[in-house]
């Protein structure tokens, strides 16, 4: 019985479970400090993006942390799906929008969660592919067998 879980993906996942409270308090201290000089739309978008991020990124460790050591496809499917549309988007929004006023300290974390989302998406892409292909050898393998109990004896 081999094992279908994937090393470096729970590697980030472990590593990423304690760098997102650090990257959610240096971006909500900053949104504090630059929140009176921005216009009210980039108000209004940065505490849509914050509230929005940190739900989706519980949801997401937790679907990630299920999927790979599980070995449950449907959760590691819904990991790489929340990883790769809402969170990458809008970390990119984040680190490359010149509007917000991205401080030095902000760029730097956002930098870091990027690389985090682009590793995950990477890696769970590449488990996920393993592990619906050796699940469906199994699937068959099973069925095979099966059949062949089924089979009537020859003479």
């Amino acid at each position: 019985c081999e094992i279908l879980s994937s090393l470096p993906l729970q590697m980030s996942l472990y590593f990423n479970v304690y760098f997102f409270p650090f990257w959610w308090l240096i971006t909500v201290a900053i949104l504090y400090v630059k929140y009176p000089a921005l216009s009210d739309y980039y108000k209004f978008i940065l505490v849509t993006v914050m509230i929005l991020v940190s739900l989706t990124e519980l949801i997401r460790l937790y679907l990630g942390y299920v999927g790979n050591l599980l070995e449950k496809v449907p959760e590691l499917a819904g990991f790489w799906l929340l990883t790769l549309l809402p969170q990458l988007p809008i970390i990119l929004f984040l680190l490359f929008n010149e509007g917000l006023k991205i401080h030095s300290l902000e760029r730097a974390v956002h930098i870091i969660f990027a690389a985090f989302l682009s590793f995950q998406v990477v890696a769970a892409f590449f488990a996920l592919r393993r592990m619906v292909n050796t699940l469906a050898t199994r699937f068959r393998l099973t069925e095979f067998h099966r059949l062949e109990e089924q089979r009537p004896a020859p003479g």
